[in-house]
C-alpha cells in the first residue's frame, strides 16, 4: 500500500488522494494525471523547484498518478504530497505509516498555509493517519480533537524528519475558549427601541428571521450588529461545524465560540449567496450557518436571490448542484433582513412626507414575495427617536447586552434539553410532527388562537412559527407550558403595523 496521500476538497469533506509516482528513462519531462486542475498541474514547476532546493534533481520521464482518478483534484493542496512521493521513489525518504501530506509549496521548499486543513484533521482522525500540515495552519488543526499531526515549515525539515534526523514539532490540541464576545454595540448603548430589543432577545433564544422594517436612520443597522453581543457561545459540535466551513474557504479560524455575523450587499449574486461555481465554493448563507446573516436593503436584492433563499431557510441546508458533482452545505443561519417601508423611505412617518407614487410603492411591494415573508418569524416595525431621545447623551439606555445575554442562554438550555434526543439546538428547528406532538395548548389559549387566525390570515407554516415563537417566549419566562400571554405577544409580532406597506 502507497503511504503518501494527500487531500482535495468535495465541499466541506476531505476526499483522500492517494500519490502514485512513477520515473523511467528518457527526455525529461513531468506528467500529472487524475482529473487535475490548473493549479494540480502548476505544482509540476514548483515541486520541481522545491525538490532542488534540497537536493534532490529530477531527471527522465516523471509520471504522477492521483488515485481516485474519477474525482476532480483542485487548488494547491497536494504539493507537498506529490513533493513526497516523488523524493520517496527516488530513494530520498521513507514514509514508514499511511500519512496525510498536505500544504503549497514555494520554489525554496518553503510551506505556505492552504485551505482545507480542518476537513484534512477529520479526515485523519477517520482514517487513523498522520497529519503533516504548514505552520500556519497548525492553530486551526489544533481544535479537532484526536489529529496526530505535525508542523512543517519546509521541505528539508519534512525530509529530516522521515529520515528520523530531526523531531518536528506536534500540533497540541487545544480548546476553545468560552470567553463571552465583546458586545458592539452594546443593548446599553442604544437610546429607546424598546420593543425591537425585546424581538432580538426572543430571535436569539429560538434562532428565530426576523424583518426590521423603518425610515432611514431608524437604528435597524445599530439594531442588527447588536444582535451578534446577545447569542449564545458556539457548542462543541457547532464549533467544529462553523470551523469546516471557514477552513474550507480559507478564512482564519478563531478559537472562541464566537457565533458568525455576515453582512451581504445587495448586489450581491445568488452564486455568492448560496454557493457554487466551478469548485463548488459555500456561499454566504453557509458561512453564516449557525450564527446571523444580515441583508440590508432587502427588497434591494435581485428577485432570483431573494427566492433562492426559500429551500435553505425552511431545511437548515442548501443542496448547490453543478455539472462537476453535487453537495450539500449546512445553513443554519438566523436571518436578520432590513428595509424602509418604500422607495424614499418615509411612508408613514410622522416627521417626513413620503414622495412615493402609488405605482413605485406598487413596484416595491412586489419585489418580497408572501413565501419569503411567511419563513420570517418576527416582523418588527423600528420607529424614529424622537428629537428628546437623540440629544439625550447621559446614561445608559436599559439592560447591557450580558444580562440579556445571560436570559438567551438559560433559555437555549432549556431547548437543548428539551430537543437534543432528536438532534435539535433550538425551537426554531423543530420539525412539524414533533411541534404538534410535544406542544400542548390549553382551551383558553385554543380558543384564543383561534379567534386570532380568524382575523389574521395566516398559512399553516405561518402557524407552526408562532407555535415556534411562543414556545421561545415561554422558555424564556421558564415556563413548561405555552400560556395566553406567549402566544398573543408571538402574534403581535405577525399582525402589527410592521408590514401594513405590503398591504394595499
Amino acid at each position: 500500500m502507497n503511504s503518501v496521500s494527500g487531500m482535495t476538497l468535495k465541499g466541506v469533506k476531505a476526499v483522500a488522494v492517494e500519490v502514485e509516482v512513477e520515473i523511467t528513462g528518457g527526455l525529461f519531462n513531468i506528467s500529472v494525471v487524475g482529473l487535475p486542475d490548473a493549479a494540480v498541474r502548476e505544482a509540476r514547476e514548483r515541486v520541481r523547484a522545491a525538490l532542488r532546493s534540497v537536493g534532490i534533481t529530477l531527471r527522465g520521464r516523471v509520471a504522477i498518478n492521483l488515485a481516485p482518478a474519477d474525482i476532480p483534484k483542485e487548488g494547491a493542496l497536494l504539493d507537498l504530497a506529490i513533493a513526497v512521493g516523488i523524493a520517496s521513489v527516488q530513494g530520498g525518504v521513507r514514509v514508514k505509516k499511511p500519512s496525510l501530506f498536505i500544504g503549497e509549496l514555494a520554489l525554496d521548499g518553503r510551506l505556505r498555509k492552504v485551505r482545507g486543513a480542518v476537513p484534512a484533521a477529520f479526515l485523519a482522525v477517520e482514517k487513523g493517519w498522520d497529519l503533516y500540515i504548514p505552520e500556519e495552519n497548525a492553530a486551526e488543526v489544533s481544535l479537532v480533537e484526536g489529529v496526530s499531526a505535525w508542523k512543517v515549515r519546509s521541505l528539508g525539515e519534512l525530509f529530516a524528519h522521515l529520515r528520523n534526523e530531526i523531531e518536528l514539532p506536534a500540533v497540541e490540541h487545544c480548546e476553545a475558549d468560552y470567553a463571552p464576545p465583546q458586545a458592539d454595540p452594546d443593548f446599553a448603548d442604544i437610546k429607546g427601541q424598546s420593543v425591537a430589543k425585546r424581538a432580538l432577545e426572543i430571535a436569539a433564544a429560538g434562532h428565530h428571521n426576523i424583518l426590521l422594517v423603518g425610515s432611514p436612520g431608524s437604528g435597524k443597522t445599530l439594531l442588527a450588529r447588536a444582535l451578534k453581543g446577545i447569542l449564545p457561545p458556539l457548542s462543541d459540535k457547532e464549533l467544529m461545524e462553523v470551523l469546516l466551513l471557514r477552513s474550507t474557504v480559507g478564512d482564519s479560524a478563531s478559537s472562541v465560540r464566537e457565533r458568525p455575523f455576515r453582512s451581504v450587499h445587495h448586489t450581491a449574486s445568488a452564486v455568492a449567496l448560496c454557493g457554487g461555481g466551478t469548485t463548488l465554493r459555500p456561499g454566504e448563507i453557509s458561512l453564516a450557518s449557525r450564527g446571523v446573516l444580515f441583508l440590508d436593503e432587502f427588497p434591494e436584492f435581485t428577485r432570483d436571490v431573494l427566492e433562492a433563499l426559500r429551500q435553505p431557510l425552511e431545511d437548515g441546508q442548501i443542496t448547490v448542484s453543478r455539472a462537476s458533482g453535487s453537495v450539500v452545505y449546512p445553513a443554519k443561519v438566523l436571518m436578520v433582513a432590513a428595509c424602509n417601508p418604500c422607495p424614499c423611505g418615509y411612508s408613514g412617518d410622522p416627521v417626513e412626507r413620503c414622495t412615493c407614487s402609488p405605482s413605485a410603492l406598487e413596484r416595491y411591494r412586489r419585489r418580497l414575495s408572501g413565501p419569503i415573508l411567511d419563513r420570517i418569524d418576527l416582523h418588527l416595525s423600528i420607529p424614529r427617536l424622537l428629537p428628546e431621545e437623540l440629544v439625550s447623551l447621559e446614561g445608559k439606555c436599559g439592560e447591557s447586552s450580558a444580562e440579556v445575554a445571560e436570559r438567551v442562554r438559560r433559555a437555549r438550555e432549556i431547548q437543548t434539553k428539551r430537543w437534543s434526543r432528536y438532534g435539535i439546538g433550538s425551537n426554531s428547528e423543530i420539525p412539524e410532527k414533533l411541534l404538534r406532538r410535544n406542544i400542548t395548548l390549553s382551551p383558553e389559549v385554543k380558543g384564543f388562537l383561534l379567534q386570532a387566525l380568524n382575523r389574521v390570515r395566516l398559512s399553516g407554516r405561518g402557524l407552526s412559527r408562532i407555535l415556534k415563537v411562543s414556545r421561545t417566549i415561554a422558555d424564556l419566562d421558564a415556563a413548561e407550558d405555552i400560556r395566553l400571554e406567549h402566544i398573543a405577544e408571538a402574534l403581535s409580532y405577525r399582525e402589527g403595523e410592521a408590514l401594513s406597506w405590503m398591504k394595499s
